[in-house]
């Protein structure tokens, strides 16, 4: 089985030279390319899901209905510890109130907010779905794709610089190294387990004993 192209169904160029990085171990059997390397008009998705695997899933089978070649998508949720249902962002990480917001406006709503309740300890819940072909689809939302533990604060890191893609990284402080996400090297930044590594990992081993 030669090396597999896959499509990471995104646009955001930050991502997707993050997700080259975490799955970096696995360059000799898949090539990880964006919707921007197609160079093709792409569908756009409703993203209404009530979880991230939900929208994950429908990003996913869209683009390969669209594209036609192994894709796959993530989507990503924040979630606050002891807050009421109704701030909890969940999905909807830059919509809030209906509008969907800018960096610069998602910097100061959720500075806000974390000065509202003294800080806001969170998480990031990530899923991810990979359409293969039209028989085979493999998804997971799983404790170990999630977020270590941070603190959402009111006090932007001291360059204010907000990374592309990433925009409440200057606010979010790792509960470990005590360190911004600004701040974090590749390696401080990744989990002892990384779950998406280990997912492809498992869909690879499935696809190269069945193909």
């Amino acid at each position: 089985m030669g090396k597999m192209k896959i499509l990471y169904g995104t646009g955001n160029q930050a991502k997707l030279s993050d997700m080259k990085k975490r799955l970096s171990s696995l360059s000799e059997k898949i090539e990880c390319i964006g919707l921007q390397d197609l160079g093709m008009e792409t569908p756009n998705v409703c993203e209404n899901g009530r979880t991230p695997l939900e929208n994950a899933r429908k990003k996913a089978e869209a683009y390969y209905k669209a594209f036609q070649i192994p894709v796959f998508s993530c989507d990503t949720g924040l979630y606050f510890d002891n807050v009421p249902d109704e701030i909890q962002p969940g999905v909807h990480v830059r919509r809030v109130h209906g509008k969907h917001l800018t960096d610069q406006e998602m910097l100061v709503y959720y500075a806000g907010l974390a000065s509202q309740y003294g800080g806001l300890r969170a998480r990031y819940r990530n899923a991810v779905c990979f359409v293969l072909d039209a028989q085979h689809r493999y998804e997971a939302m799983t404790d170990s794709m999630q977020s270590r533990e941070f603190l959402l604060t009111d006090k932007p890191h001291r360059d204010g610089i907000l990374e592309q893609g990433y925009p409440l990284d200057c606010l979010s402080v790792d509960v470990r190294t005590g360190k911004y996400f600004n701040d974090l090297s590749d390696t401080e930044w990744m989990r002892d387990v990384d779950g998406m590594l280990e997912f492809f990992r498992e869909v690879l081993t499935i696809t190269e004993n069945s193909l």
